[in-house]
């Protein structure tokens, strides 16, 4: 057995080509629940979603997010709504005070539908009514998840990294703003002073996150800071990548990193972007795979390959990488 860590999309396009090396059914993904939001009283998990509907073959492989073939009425409807309104368009957080009332999985992250800054597939939509409906009627984030992966005939496990909130909130010279806001709204573009993960220090590890943290253990090139950050800083989690085989793909080569805010969320958090800034982020991790063009000398075992993740072909070459690490330190 093998659990993956998961978020953004390094994880999920490294999974793509992993049956070969990974089977599906002996596979577990934990996915970071940071990014999470409410809008419009609908609680969307960007990260789980991604993991749940490539499981389930329904993923657009094209964005990486969403499912295939979506339509969106619905959005673009709201969207014509806020416009004919002349309500403000993009990111409308509630008031302070409706942040901490009512769902407390809502809390710090919840914004109008009005001037719907996320891009929602009306399918994609029916996902995040059914999960807000069932955490509505006393279900965990962690058996909706469960449940969503049984109607969505996923082929491998999904936990979602908590059942307790934890916000990824990134503090600019403007001021503070969710991760979704930074990225999907402003595109990446504010300066950043710091990152925090909001509620991380009252959010504990469900026993099944634990139980498949108690298997070795896959990190995607995903960012460390927003798609790893908040797992790590969960009561639990840390110590338990402490005790078990823990291998990870490295998302820069050298100081180049593939793609994503990964290189300015580093720098605000005090670590160099680059592959050696990783490791020391990762300093639980056994083993690297690091890109054959990437001379970085880190103090562990590496395992070089071409890290491209654009086809199955190169996620497969990937993961056979990954074993031959994991068989190192196992």
């Amino acid at each position: 057995m093998v659990t993956f860590l998961a978020g953004g999309t390094g994880t999920p396009k490294l999974l793509a080509g992993a049956g070969g090396v990974f089977p599906s059914g002996e596979t577990t993904v934990v996915a970071n629940t940071g990014d999470d939001v409410e809008l419009g009283g609908l609680l969307v998990c960007p990260d789980v979603d991604t993991c749940l509907f490539q499981a389930g073959d329904v993923l657009d492989t094209d964005t990486w997010w969403g499912i295939a073939d979506d339509t969106a009425e619905t959005h673009e409807y709201v969207q014509s709504l806020a416009e004919r309104a002349g309500l403000q368009s993009g990111p409308r957080y509630l008031p302070d005070e409706r942040q901490t009332t009512g769902r407390e999985l809502a809390r710090w992250r919840r914004f109008s539908a009005v001037g719907e800054f996320m891009h929602i597939g009306d399918r994609d939509r029916a996902i995040h009514l059914t999960r807000t409906s069932l955490l509505d009627e006393g279900h965990s984030l962690t058996e909706v998840t469960r449940l969503l992966s049984d109607a969505l005939g996923a082929d491998r496990e999904i936990l979602p990294m908590s059942d307790d909130a934890v916000a990824s909130i990134v503090h600019t010279p403007g001021g503070p703003m969710h991760f979704q806001e930074f990225w999907v709204a402003r595109n990446g573009e504010p300066d950043v002073e710091s990152v925090e993960f909001r509620g991380a220090e009252h959010a504990t590890a469900t026993d099944p996150v634990l139980d498949a943290l108690a298997e070795s253990v896959v990190i995607g090139p995903s960012n460390p800071i927003t798609s790893l950050g908040p797992m790590i800083a969960i009561d639990g989690i840390a110590e338990a990548l402490q005790e078990t085989p823990v291998v990870a793909v490295s998302p820069f080569v050298e100081d180049r990193v593939f793609s994503g805010p990964a290189a300015k969320l580093m720098e605000a958090e005090g670590y160099e972007s680059s592959t050696a800034g990783v490791a020391e982020v990762y300093a639980f991790v056994d083993a690297f795979v690091l890109d054959e063009a990437d001379g970085t000398n880190l103090d562990r075992p590496t395992v070089r390959t071409d890290t491209t993740l654009d086809t199955e072909a190169d996620a497969a070459r990937v993961t056979r990488a990954v074993r031959e690490a994991l068989e190192v330190v196992t």
